[in-house]
């Protein structure tokens, strides 16, 4: 599936093939997501393009989204995408807030976790991709 940017550019997965992944499905309504989004920001610019972290909302509007992630100041940090339908979650079979899967560079999801994460649990992960 495809989702856009908040400037409305497209995003395919397959885009990022060759590339490990961190993709974290999050709403500006999740508590736990106001501490994780900053460590998941702090986390890319340590990596730098050794690993993406794609950061994909759920269903909310761009003004809500952007406002939140601004305020956490992670707008620029990391790829933040919109996903209107809320598909990326339904299909991860979501059921907890936040849910992040690991992908390696071969595209194989080698870990779905679901809750919070903190910076160094995130570091630890983002070594095993």
């Amino acid at each position: 599936f495809e989702l856009k940017d908040y400037n409305g550019q497209t995003f395919r997965l397959t885009d990022f093939r060759g590339t490990p992944l961190i993709i974290n499905s999050w709403a500006a309504w999740c508590p736990f997501c106001v501490n994780e989004l900053p460590d998941f920001g702090q986390a890319q610019e340590e990596l730098g393009d050794q690993v993406k972290i794609i950061a994909i909302n759920r269903a909310e509007p761009l003004s809500t989204a952007k406002e939140f992630s601004d305020r956490l100041g992670v707008t620029d940090s990391l790829l933040m995408l919109l996903d209107p339908r809320d598909r990326f979650y339904q299909e991860l079979g979501g059921f907890a807030m936040p849910e992040t899967i690991f992908v390696d560079s071969k595209g194989f999801i080698v870990e779905h976790k679901r809750g919070p994460m903190d910076a160094e649990e995130i570091k630890q992960k983002s070594q095993q991709i």
